[in-house]
């Protein structure tokens, strides 16, 4: 791209000197396979944006202090040269705090091992190790900005930060400037934007006078953009995250958003001479154990998939809210003419399903890894593992007797067995922390699935496991053996285990399918006859799954694929007998509220 100008005038933003409406999508690179990063850029392009959107996840590029990620499904420099190449612009959110949906809302787990850092504060303990990530990232977006010949427009500075603690007014300013100065002192040169609910109290709290204010809403256009007016006096009303749709949570239904509503919110944000960035655009995917949660008294997982109800769908296929945001862009902007070819053709018919057999038991692949003998039942941030499971064991001599298991909080879920036979599960969104155990002799075993940090309000920053005191009986016992389920290696781990011969194993078990492919290509795995748990293709983990819904398919993208021989691996914490692994031609993503 040629080297240009980006600036805020009394009533719009001006590139080089010119009215420019910012019509921005927001598409996470961290959602998409990188080799279809390029696909989705150029569906947004079609649709008529001229702007892609992304955040930037601190706890995927710093996974430990000091160890800074930037290659794969992380390399933000080739996204935004993609981005630069399609003829858009970006826009960058670093955060450090994301939201998101994701896992911890993009803070590292690692931050609050101590427990009593001052997190989204000027606590020097917090500055330190975000001044840190930053300058990483800005090492990569400054190269980038416009006025380097880049396509970066705009950088956001924190994020809703509006809504977060009873910090006072000074407490909030020092650190919102704090993260300022380090954008500066990096070489920003574009605008710095805030965003907030547009409500008088998050607006006022959330930004500086140095930072333009934007604002987060789905509806309601003409209300919200007056509130918006009112706190950002001059220069352009931006709408930074317009919600045409929603996330969806385990035991839900699907989120959807009606086509025409959105339609005619959009309408109303262009007919006011605003400029939007439309989150989603496309929502993509929460590979592995990336999804975060809410705790609003109910702890509410996300699931696997970030669909969003958006104008691409997980899989990147058009919906019917991109042909109809596309009407509406055209009667404000130029929109490209669509192809054939151009768009991604929707999915192809469903592979026959294939057997699924029995590799082992779960406890066959924990055999040869090593045990922390502990004297009470730690959690996962004491053993410094950020995401995952642990097994809890413990020798019991309380005679023959039942006997009550008590634990002070289980975080999420925890599948309880006595003798390697399941007695139960006590789940954190059931608010269940007691099982009457058979007897009250013998090991009893504890396995526990972290199902995603705390994303948004105070609970972030809690720690996962077993939160104590645990109890069986009304005594604690005096020695726990914890393993760290090594999930990520699972599918190799589970090659070298001892062998099941096919034969059913109680509770926890790996399972394997394989599919023969004539070429690469997307697939959606059906899930519905099995229980809860993990999948990988090959070595890579696509996410989770749970019979209670409301999603039932997990996506496959086409270059996790090959032609011949694919390998899926199945971790399934609650086995139900089946015995093929289904796929399907649509993803299953759960009923909609009616």
């Amino acid at each position: 791209m040629a080297t240009g100008s980006f600036r805020i005038g009394e009533n719009d933003f001006l590139l080089d000197d010119e009215p420019f409406r910012v019509l921005s999508g927001a598409l996470h690179y961290f959602r998409v396979h990188p080799d279809q990063w390029a696909d989705r850029i150029r569906a947004a392009r079609l649709m008529g944006l001229n702007t892609i959107e992304t955040y930037v996840p601190w706890n995927e590029h710093e996974p430990e202090p000091g160890v800074f990620l930037s290659d794969g499904g992380l390399d933000l420099a080739r996204f935004l040269d993609l981005v630069a190449a399609e003829g858009l612009r970006a826009i960058v959110r670093p955060g450090p705090y994301i939201c998101a949906e994701w896992d911890g809302g993009g803070l590292p787990a690692w931050l609050f091992r101590d427990g009593d850092i001052g997190v989204r504060s000027a606590d020097p303990r917090f500055l330190a190790p975000v001044t840190r990530f930053l300058d990483r990232v800005l090492e990569i977006v400054v190269p980038r900005q416009i006025d380097r010949g880049g396509p970066v427009i705009l950088l956001q500075v924190e994020n809703e930060y509006g809504a977060y603690g009873e910090f006072t007014a000074g407490e909030r300013e020092e650190y919102l400037r704090a993260l300022r100065d380090v954008y500066l002192a990096a070489g920003v040169s574009v605008p710095l934007t805030s965003v907030d609910q547009p409500t008088d109290e998050m607006l006022s709290r959330g930004s500086l006078p140095e930072l333009h204010r934007t604002g987060s809403f789905g509806g309601n256009v003409a209300d919200r953009l007056a509130v918006l007016r009112t706190h950002q006096p001059t220069g352009p009303l931006m709408c930074s995250e317009f919600w045409c749709g929603w996330f969806d949570y385990w035991g839900s239904f699907h989120r959807t958003s009606s086509t025409a509503a959105s339609v005619a919110s959009l309408e109303a944000l262009l007919a006011a001479g605003a400029s939007v960035n439309i989150y989603m655009f496309h929502g993509g995917t929460n590979f592995g154990l990336t999804n975060g949660a809410n705790d609003k008294g109910v702890f509410e997982p996300t699931v696997t998939s970030y669909d969003y109800d958006a104008p691409l769908d997980e899989a990147g296929r058009p919906t019917e809210k991109f042909w109809a945001f596309r009407e509406v862009i055209a009667r404000y902007a130029p929109v490209p003419d669509v192809a054939d070819g151009d768009l991604p053709a929707p999915l192809a018919a469903a592979p026959a399903p294939v057997p699924l057999e029995t590799v082992c038991a779960l406890d066959d692949v924990l055999a040869d890894v090593e045990v922390q003998r502990r004297g009470h039942a730690p959690t996962m941030d004491e053993l410094g593992i950020a995401r995952g499971f642990l097994r809890y064991e413990t020798r019991l001599a309380h005679g023959d007797a039942p006997v009550v298991l008590a634990i002070g909080e289980v975080r999420d879920r925890a599948w309880v067995s006595l003798d390697g036979v399941p007695v139960g599960t006590l789940s954190r969104d059931r608010r269940e922390r007691t099982l009457v155990l058979p007897r009250g002799t013998g090991v009893l075993g504890i396995l526990v699935e972290d199902q995603g940090r705390v994303n948004y309000g105070p609970r972030i920053g809690e720690h996962k496991g077993l939160i104590g005191p645990v109890t069986v009986g009304g005594a604690a016992p005096a020695a726990w053996d914890v393993v760290v389920v090594p999930w990520e290696q699972l599918p190799a781990r589970a090659g070298d285990a001892a062998a099941a011969d096919g034969a059913p194993v109680a509770g926890a078990a790996v399972f394997r399918a394989v599919v023969e492919l004539d070429a690469a290509r997307d697939l959606v795995l059906d899930l519905r006859a099995l229980g809860t748990g993990l999948v990988w293709i090959d070595d890579v983990c696509l996410g989770r799954f749970w019979q209670t819904g409301p999603q039932h398919s997990l996506f496959v993208p086409a270059p996790l694929t090959r032609a011949g021989r694919n390998v899926i691996t199945v971790l399934d914490l609650e086995p139900t007998g089946a015995d093929v692994l289904a796929f399907s031609d649509r993803l299953l993503l759960g009923p909609v509220e009616w």
